[in-house]
């Protein structure tokens, strides 16, 4: 198949990666590649997956308009919806046979749905007022939708019915995170450094656990690692950076435990599954799909330091062993892409039937003049 993967422009699609979206759509077009089939992936150009890539924007839009200061404002709304409005006529003009869109944004799904355009629309955060106004008016046999947990399906779609929805657990490469038979008896925590991911209560948990902790990542608010996390450092918490592939699966592997701490309702946990993978067993704070993906080898907590201490030392009693068959049982990437596969010839054929979606309104686009000040496309 001739696939278009539309991705997130906030980061690039390119390791050491910022956050799991990223990841799970450079490792998805990767392993389309790897299956025959030809791949373009439409994303922010400085994006590299080692294959074609086509700039919705030129450079990542965090760049000039940081999520923690931008997000909601009309500046960035306009910005994005005047890049992904240039970027439909070229999806058109690809003559691709199936769109697996990743972008967040709502005139994708609404683009299928008009132009009866085959496409996947994988839903990797909680629903947002406009998006899911989108994606109530856009599900038909050629435009369908997925998300990564049972919990995000049951958050998307109000209704027990959701014929047009799937749920696609994301996986990856185990290869990419070998698996370690014993830790070093540290704990180790990763992701984006900012207040809903709660690094602050990893390292707190920690100390009071008196169990060494190492973190990694982007710091992406810094204010908030100056006057929360920084003060907490010491010889036993150490803040790593933001490390590439193998050098951090060689970090992970080494530890005894991971610190899961979202403050969000995480809709999966690609971190989790990672670590899992390493043989890692996980001390989590109960939000989103959490249980859902770790199941058994992970101990849970509320948003407390002391519970989630309790919870780190009390875990490490889990097997590694057991971890890693979670992980080769229901997280493989081959799966994800099986299930992805099956997903895009049920639209391609979907767009022969006689299904009418009903009617919605019309995009409303902003003037390109409402940027004439700001413009970094």
């Amino acid at each position: 198949m001739k696939i278009a993967v539309i991705g997130h422009i906030r980061f690039p699609i390119a390791p050491p990666f910022m956050g799991g979206m990223e990841a799970h759509c450079w490792h998805l077009c990767r392993g389309l590649r790897a299956r025959g089939h030809d791949v373009t992936l439409f994303a922010a150009g400085d994006s590299d997956w080692g294959g074609k890539v086509e700039p919705v924007i030129q450079t990542h839009y965090d760049r000039v308009y940081p999520w923690h200061k931008w997000h909601g404002t009309q500046e960035l709304t306009d910005y994005l919806d005047q890049a992904f409005e240039r970027l439909l006529p070229r999806i058109i003009a690809g003559g691709f046979d199936v769109v697996h869109n990743n972008s967040l944004h709502r005139f994708p799904p609404r683009f299928a749905t008009r132009d009866r355009i085959p496409m996947v629309t994988s839903l990797h955060v909680p629903p947002f007022k406009v998006l899911k106004r989108a994606v109530a008016d856009g599900g038909t046999p050629w435009s369908l939708f997925t998300t990564c947990s049972k919990r995000q399906l049951s958050a998307w779609f109000d209704t027990a019915d959701a014929p047009f929805a799937r749920v696609v657990p994301n996986g990856i490469d185990l290869d990419a995170w070998p698996f370690c038979p014993e830790g070093d008896g540290t704990a180790v925590w990763m992701g984006r450094i900012t207040p809903t991911k709660g690094t602050h209560l990893a390292v707190q948990a920690a100390r009071l656990a008196g169990i060494p902790l190492r973190f990694y990542g982007t710091i992406e608010n810094q204010t908030y690692f100056d006057e929360e996390i920084a003060p907490l450092l010491s010889a036993d918490v150490q803040y790593g950076g933001l490390l590439k592939g193998a050098d951090l699966a060689r970090e992970i592997a080494r530890s005894s435990v991971l610190l899961f701490t979202p403050l969000w309702d995480e809709p999966f946990g690609l971190a989790a599954i990672e670590a899992m993978a390493c043989g890692l067993p996980i001390a989590a704070i109960e939000n989103g799909a959490i249980r859902e993906v770790a199941g058994d080898v992970a101990e849970y907590a509320t948003a407390d330091a002391g519970d989630l201490a309790r919870a780190l030392k009390s875990v490490l009693k889990i097997s590694r062993n057991k971890a890693r068959q979670r992980a080769e049982q229901l997280f493989t990437l081959d799966q994800m892409l099986s299930a992805y596969e099956a997903l895009y010839a049920r639209a391609i054929d979907g767009t022969g039937e006689g299904f009418e979606p009903p009617p919605f309104e019309p995009l409303q686009l902003p003037p390109f003049e409402s940027l004439a000040s700001r413009s970094v496309a």
